[in-house]
């Protein structure tokens, strides 16, 4: 059995990757720097979303 890495992140995940709180995850979607989906009441975020908002920050930041 192998573990794959899920395509799909919760808050929580989302929050020990980018190393911020949970207001903070928030905030970023709201202003859509992140983006996500809800299914039902959760909402989960791409792990593409989360390395193209790493890569644009890296990008501002040079």
């Amino acid at each position: 059995m192998t573990t794959a890495t899920p395509e799909l992140l919760t808050v929580p995940e989302v929050m020990q990757r980018l190393k911020v709180g949970r207001s903070t995850v928030y905030d970023l979607i709201r202003s859509r720097r992140l983006i996500s989906i809800t299914i039902g009441r959760a909402r989960r975020i791409p792990v593409d979303a989360v390395r193209e908002f790493i890569d644009h920050e890296i990008g501002e930041a040079a």
